[in-house]
């Protein structure tokens, strides 16, 4: 006798080609991978769970039944869908489940060379592994001899364990997305965004599973590298002064080990200038080691050389850049989280990274005493700011802000007036902005300002609480006593801010 080739029927057939489960399936990135004990470990609990010698984990692709999984035999790791079992389990649609008692006496298995060749089933049973919707594989028993029936208690188990696997491969694809996300934003948007905004600052991210760091032109110039990287740490490491490189590993390694900030200055050997190094490691492993630290370098030399009055303001600049870097990483996370959209992400983060720096700038060149109101609005609005038009009309005292304060209203005038230009009064040519403010002295002297907009194409722009109004909100965080209000009108947004000042 000739043996027959198995051939799927029709409605198998389009199950399997399906394009929608074929994505999804494909999407999950799981074909073609390597062991995993977690899906091991559930085969094994499905055949002890069955009494039968043989179980596994399969997937189905258009042209093959992959094994994620298998207990009892030693199976290859791909067989052709022609001869899969899980096949027809995945077309039955309308049956939870598929149930063979006896493979030798079903048509659609008794030409099937794994009924009658080696490993001579005779029982199968198999539960679908549904994953976003759509059935993607099974988990399956296999037996050598014929069975009768199937106690629902067992059904019961092999159905608990389907769905364990299907919540596995959901956590596993939402854990192998977010290390992606996490590393596509560390590597690429995050280092280059921030080092373009502030400028002059020399940025590195060190992969130390793969000992490579990769590092911006600054830091390049910094330290005479030539190339485009990646570098090993040790030939970076030996850039530093001989006298500088202990104390410089020794703080590292506490860093990797301690999870504190690494935060250091030294040498250069070649050029005896002084650098300033502050890293942090953003990521772990399961077991806590270190995986990737990021960091800046920046050139202190000046600082250093400089007198006494010099030295007392490097104090205050080193605690206000520290600072300041725990606002860019607030703010870059939630903008991130506001626009996961990379393209999205940079145009937001850089405008607010803008204004953050430009504030920097303008505490810089005033030995960080503070800088005049009139100074930040002027930023956000453009010079004519004081100059009464029919699109914004401005009133008030000009007054000095301490940095905290300063560097906060910066951030709200910035996020008020993007909203502004995008969906509020100054989107539209009938919109109209009334800022103004006065100095209250009881009970507690401080500034209190008010934005008032008019006419706004997009009344509800920010009317839910979401990244801008949380942004918003939390940007005078640091300064004691301040206060935040926003409220949606028929004609806009509206927005009082309190802000505390030094008594007179």
């Amino acid at each position: 006798m000739t043996e027959q080739i198995p051939i799927l029927p029709d409605d198998v057939r389009r199950v399997v080609s399906d394009s929608a489960r074929l994505a999804v399936l494909r999407d999950l990135g799981v074909l073609d991978t390597g062991p995993d004990k977690d899906f091991d470990q559930i085969a094994r609990m499905a055949a002890r769970a069955m009494g039968v010698p043989v179980s596994q984990i399969a997937l189905i692709d258009e042209q093959r039944q992959w094994h994620r999984a298998s207990f009892g035999m030693d199976s290859p790791k791909e067989t052709p869908v022609e001869t899969s079992f899980c096949a027809h389990t995945i077309a039955a649609e309308e049956m939870p489940h598929l149930t063979v008692l006896d493979a030798t006496q079903d048509p659609r298995f008794t030409n099937n060379p794994f009924v009658l060749g080696p490993p001579f089933v005779r029982f199968y049973c198999g539960v679908p592994i549904s994953v976003r919707g759509e059935r993607l594989g099974t988990l399956s028993v296999f037996d050598t001899r014929p069975w009768t029936e199937i106690p629902d208690p067992w059904l019961d188990q092999l159905h608990d364990l389907a769905e364990t696997a299907a919540s596995l491969f959901e956590l596993k694809d939402e854990s192998r997305m977010r290390a992606r996300t996490a590393a596509a934003l560390m590597r690429e948007e995050w280092r280059h965004a921030l080092t373009l905004e502030v400028g002059r600052v020399g940025s590195w991210l060190w992969d130390i599973g793969k000992d490579e760091v990769t590092c911006n032109d600054t830091f390049c110039r910094l330290y005479g590298l030539h190339g485009a990287g990646p570098f090993r740490s040790e030939q970076i490491l030996s850039l530093n002064h001989p006298d500088d490189a202990v104390m410089v590993a020794e703080a590292l390694g506490r860093a990797l080990e301690s999870g504190d900030d690494f935060d250091i200055e030294a040498r250069l050997a070649h050029s005896s200038r002084w650098i300033w190094m502050r890293g942090r490691v953003y990521q772990r492993d399961a077991a806590g080691r270190a995986q990737i630290m990021m960091g800046v370098s920046i050139d202190v030399t000046d600082t250093k050389t400089a007198a006494d009055q010099t030295r007392l303001l490097l104090r205050e600049l080193n605690h206000r850049v520290k600072n300041t870097l725990a606002m860019i990483q607030s703010v870059a996370r939630q903008t991130w989280r506001g626009n996961p959209d990379p393209a999205v992400f940079l145009e937001a983060f850089s405008g607010r990274l803008r204004t953050i720096s430009e504030a920097h700038v303008l505490l810089a060149d005033r030995d960080w005493r503070g800088i005049q109101l009139f100074e930040i609005i002027e930023n956000q609005l453009g010079p004519d700011f004081l100059v009464p038009t029919e699109r914004l009309e401005v009133s008030g005292p000009d007054i000095l802000l301490e940095p905290d304060a300063a560097l906060g209203l910066a951030l709200v005038l910035h996020e008020l007036t993007t909203n502004a230009r995008r969906h509020g009064a100054l989107s539209s040519p009938e919109g109209h902005i009334d800022l103004h403010w006065a100095i209250e002295r009881a009970p507690q002297r401080g500034l209190r300002l008010h934005w008032q907009e008019a006419g706004a194409s997009s009344a509800g722009a920010m009317g839910a609480p979401g990244l801008g109004t949380r942004l918003i909100e939390r940007s005078l965080a640091k300064v004691l006593n301040s206060s935040v209000h926003l409220k949606m009108t028929g004609t806009g947004v509206r927005a009082e801010i309190w802000i505390p000042l030094p008594a007179e």
